[in-house]
Parts: structure tokens; C-alpha cells; sequence
């Protein structure tokens, strides 16, 4: 007799012997073209991959292609030809080692210097002075619709003390060069940068460039005293006549290339953290020392510094810091970057909102792992505090009536300076109810028998991140644009990856000329690591170095001049 196979499939039950023969005849053939269609499906993804839905470099960590600039000429050839040269490397030793010569400590006179070392630049592009040592050199494009490009960086250096004069190879304003390194306070911070895009624009005019897109240079005068008469100036006057977001993109000083987790990176700052400089004062009752009371006004402002140094910042990171991405292109192309981290930033990503990583007081487990690496990589994502500076007491046999300290504040980007007044505000106040003194933090005036916060005038806000897109093409975007010229100058094998400042420059001026702010250093000597000892001993930086960023530097410039930003 026939079954009625629909009848029975619709819910009629059937007979366990029944019930087998069904499971052979209809299920087992399903199971089976389904498991040859899968194993079908993940041969062909493997095999024949497509790149809509294979994860690739693409989606985790972007890399464009090396951008050369389409404009050639036999002029632009020998350019090109020349800024590889021997000859043109001694020549380019000679000028850096000559600004490095001159000792603008705070600032001095770098206008005869330039204006005799470069005499095209200041014969052809328009030259003002502002505020009286700020320079602005301005190279007017035929094509006024696009927006100029920028480039930056400072005349002055830090002082050199006199008793670590004597602890330097070479004498600290000697401008030595010793085969391979050019030696001298300003030689990597930043007169190597002023001067190689001086040299840049020499070498194009030279070439009989033209360009299309106006070019602004912009040098401040005190930026190792925070700008404040230079760059202060200097951008004010700037948005003033191209207004604001009137700038296509400013490169200024910034962070070298380095090998990280086995591969070369660069990584321009795209951010910078905040910064802010609280003052505490404790006032107590004074008297004659030999009647000390159990604590006087410095040995409470020392147990607030202790507190102060035991309830430091945790690692914590946002969702903008741009050394999320860097972890993120470590992941996928380094081959050191850590099994851990790898595993937690994969956590992370799989979660769909930012609320749930960053609730409450909930621990960052990302970070506080990443922050493992050294101190350096700690405070790209934590809020630093230093006590930088204390004074108290006026003799030996008075007790002091005050006592003043200042704490130095980096902020970490998702984090404010009102964040920072209330955890420091909370800490004074421990201390205050302890000894019964009154507190008055950030809003009032000194008073005796208490503990008063202020803050400085230099108060700054994380700055805003640069976008890092790359739009339908890979140079569609300034970011683009960037990572194609440093990629061009250093191959393929270098990969480009945003980074953040963990101290200011100033570009902290520039915020309203221009989304797209690049802190980078484009010169790199494989041989030399780090900063090429910055504001210390021994500041120094490689030949090579320097003549790869004036190449960097022309190579940008003609990039810019060719996209449509």
C-alpha cells in the first residue's frame, strides 16, 4: 500500500520503522548536498577569494598605493636625479649645520641666514613678518578655488644648561658632521625640518615648478615656550585671510618612522593630547621653627603630592585615539604584535557600541595590556601627571606659611581638563578635611588655612583627530595623499598608520585653518632610533635622514599641487 508521503510530512504520525525510512529518504540527501554546498562555498572563498567578503588590509588597516606625481618634466627628472645626489647631500649638511650654528635658544635673527642660503625662495614667493620674527612665505598657485597647502615648523630650540655643555660629543652649536650624523641643539627639533622645506621649495623653483595650488610656510618663533608670540600670531593672521578651514593641509613637526612589532610603520600624528598646569597652594600657620607643630604647610603639601602620585590615571582607549588603529594594523601585518593583544582588540571590535566598553569605572583591558610595552606607549592613552615644580619656605628658623607646587597635566584624547580638576579636586579635598583647612579649587582666591587649586592660562583641550579616510580612491583625502608620498619615498614594506602626540606643537593654533593636521617627521635613518635625543645631550640627526625629508617634502608638495581637495 502507498503512503501518502505529503499527508504524512503535513503532521499525520508515523510509525518508527516508518519514521527511519523517512530520515534516509529525505533528510540524509538534504544534509548531504548542503555539506558538499559549504564545503563547495569555503573552497572557492579560499581558492578565488572575492574581495567584497574576504577580510583584508582594505578593511583592517588601510594601505594606499605609492603616489608619484603625474606631472613630469626633464626639468622635475633631473630634480628628482639631483636630491639623490652626493652633491646635493654635502650641500645639504652645509646648510643645516650653518642654521644649527646659530644659537636661537629662545629666537634670534634666522632672516639673513635664509634669506642668503636660499635666494630663490626669497626672490620668488612673498615673504612677511609677523609679529616681527614669525615667518610666512607664501608661493600663490595659478588655480585660487583649491585651498593652499602648509607646511610648518620653528626657528627656536630649548637652551643647552651650561653644565651639560661639556658632556656633549660635539659642542652643542658646532653644527659637526661627522660623516653621518649632523650634531647640535635644533639639528632634529626642528631646524632639519625648516630647512629642508626651505630646501624643497628652492629645488622646485630651481626646476622651474609652477604650481598650481598656493603654498604657505609658516615658522614660529617660541615654540619650545608654547607658541604663544609665534604660532599665536602667526594662525590668527592666517584664518583671518583664507578664513576658517580655509587651509587644504598643514604638515608640521612630528614623530620619525620606527620599526614596531617587526615592521616598519610611520605614523603621523593625527592627534595631540590635551595639556593643563594646576598650582596648589597649602597655606598654614608660620612661627619659629624650634616650636614645629607636627605637620607644617610643606609636610602636608608632600603628602598631597604623594596621594597625588598614588591615584594616578589608568590606560584607557577611546574610540578616536589613533593608536587603536596602529594596534589594529599591527594585528594584521606585524608579526611580533602580541597573541593578547591580538585577542582583546578582536573583543573589542566585536562590540557594537561604545557604551558597553566604556561604562562606569569599568576597566579598559585593551589598554591596560597594550600599556605593558613601555612608558612611552602607557601615556598615548592615559593622562600623565608630573609635579614639576614646588617652592616653600623663605629661612631655616621660620616655619613656611606657604607652599606652592605645580602639576603638569597631558590629557588623554576622551578625556577634558574638567575631568582633571575634578580628580585633583578630589584628592585636595582629603587632604584638606584631614588637617581641617578650607578648600577652594578653581574658583577663588588664596586664603589662610587652606588649600587653593588654579590653573594655568595655557589650558588646552585634547585636539581634534584628523580624518584618516581614503574616500572612493586612495588619494581622495589629505591622509591619502600622505601615506602615498611616504610610501613612494620608502617602498611598500613601510606601512602608514595614524599616530598621536603625546606633547603639543604648533599646530595647537591651527585648529580652525585646517581638519587635516599632519604631525610627522618624513626623514628616516634606519640606524638611528627614536627622536634623535631631543632636548638633551647629544641631540643629533642622519644626513640621510635630512635629505629624504627635503625629498619627502618636494615629493608632497607636487601631490598636493595635483589632487582636487
Amino acid at each position: 500500500m502507498e503512503k501518502n508521503w505529503g499527508a504524512e510530512t503535513a503532521g499525520a504520525p508515523l510509525e518508527p520503522r516508518n519514521k527511519k525510512t523517512a530520515f534516509r529518504t529525505l533528510v540524509l540527501p538534504i544534509v548531504g548536498i548542503w555539506t558538499i554546498w559549504i564545503l563547495f562555498r569555503t573552497y572557492s572563498t579560499w581558492a578565488f577569494p572575492d574581495p567584497a567578503v574576504v577580510p583584508s588590509s582594505s578593511q583592517k588597516c588601510p594601505q594606499v598605493e605609492p603616489l608619484f606625481p603625474a606631472l613630469r618634466s626633464q626639468e622635475m627628472d633631473s630634480m628628482d636625479m639631483y636630491l639623490e645626489s652626493d652633491t646635493f647631500l654635502n650641500k645639504s649638511v652645509s646648510r643645516l649645520s650653518g642654521a644649527v650654528r646659530i644659537p636661537t635658544e629662545s629666537f634670534d635673527d634666522m632672516g639673513p641666514y635664509l634669506a642668503v642660503t636660499f635666494p630663490l625662495v626669497h626672490a620668488s614667493l612673498q615673504i612677511e613678518k609677523v609679529n616681527t620674527h614669525g615667518l610666512l612665505y607664501t608661493w600663490a598657485g595659478s588655480d585660487t578655488s583649491l585651498k593652499p597647502t602648509l607646511l610648518m615648523a620653528h626657528q627656536d630650540v630649548v637652551p643647552v644648561p651650561d653644565a651639560t655643555v661639556g658632556q656633549w660629543t660635539h659642542p652643542p652649536f658646532s653644527g659637526f658632521f661627522d660623516g653621518k650624523f649632523v650634531w647640535g641643539r635644533g639639528a632634529s627639533d626642528c631646524k632639519n625640518q625648516l630647512i629642508a622645506i626651505l630646501e624643497a621649495v628652492e629645488a622646485l623653483l630651481e626646476s622651474d615648478f609652477s604650481p598650481r595650488r598656493t603654498l604657505l610656510l609658516s615658522f614660529g618663533f617660541d615654540e619650545e615656550i608654547s607658541g604663544r608670540e609665534g604660532a599665536n600670531t602667526l594662525a590668527p593672521f592666517l584664518v583671518k585671510r583664507y578664513g576658517k578651514g580655509g587651509v587644504a593641509a598643514i604638515v608640521d613637526e612630528g614623530a620619525p618612522n620606527a620599526e614596531v612589532w617587526g615592521r616598519n610603520f610611520a605614523v603621523p600624528g593625527v592627534a595631540e593630547k590635551g595639556y593643563v598646569d594646576v598650582d596648589i597652594v597649602v597655606r598654614m600657620p608660620g612661627g619659629h621653627s624650634s616650636v614645629p607643630p607636627k605637620h607644617n604647610g610643606i609636610g602636608v603639601a608632600s603628602e598631597l603630592i604623594t596621594r597625588i602620585e598614588e591615584n594616578t590615571y589608568e590606560p584607557r582607549l577611546d574610540d578616536q585615539n589613533p593608536y587603536l588603529e596602529l594596534m589594529r594594523c599591527g594585528a594584521e601585518h606585524a608579526p611580533a604584535f602580541p597573541s593578547k593583544l591580538k585577542k582583546l582588540l578582536k573583543s573589542r571590535d566585536k562590540k557594537s557600541s561604545r557604551a558597553q566598553e566604556h561604562t562606569c569605572n569599568k576597566k579598559d583591558r585593551l589598554a591596560l595590556e597594550a600599556s605593558k610595552e613601555n612608558l612611552l606607549v602607557k601615556y598615548l592613552m592615559t593622562t600623565s601627571v608630573a609635579v614639576d615644580i614646588i617652592h616653600g619656605g623663605v629661612k631655616t628658623n621660620a616655619l613656611p606659611e606657604r607652599t606652592q607646587f605645580t602639576v603638569n597635566h597631558r590629557i588623554n584624547v576622551g578625556s577634558s581638563s574638567q575631568d582633571v580638576f575634578g580628580h585633583i579636586a578630589g584628592i585636595a579635598k582629603g587632604v584638606a578635611e584631614k588637617y581641617g583647612l578650607a578648600l577652594t579649587p578653581f574658583n577663588g582666591t588664596e586664603t589662610p588655612f587652606s588649600i587653593t587649586l588654579s590653573y594655568h592660562d595655557t589650558k588646552l583641550e585634547p585636539a581634534p583627530v584628523t580624518p584618516t579616510g581614503l574616500g572612493d580612491e586612495d588619494h581622495d583625502t589629505a591622509y591619502g595623499i600622505l601615506s602615498g608620498t611616504t610610501r613612494a619615498l620608502y617602498g611598500q614594506d613601510l606601512l602608514v598608520a595614524p599616530g598621536i602626540m603625546t606633547g603639543n606643537t604648533d599646530t595647537r593654533y591651527y585648529w580652525d585653518l585646517s581638519e587635516n593636521i599632519f604631525r610627522y617627521g618624513p626623514g628616516w635613518d634606519r640606524e638611528q632610533t627614536g627622536f634623535g635625543n631631543i632636548h638633551t645631550v647629544d641631540e643629533k640627526v642622519g644626513a640621510k635622514a635630512h635629505v629624504d625629508t627635503v625629498r619627502w617634502m618636494a615629493g608632497f608638495v607636487r601631490n598636493m599641487d595635483e589632487a582636487n581637495l
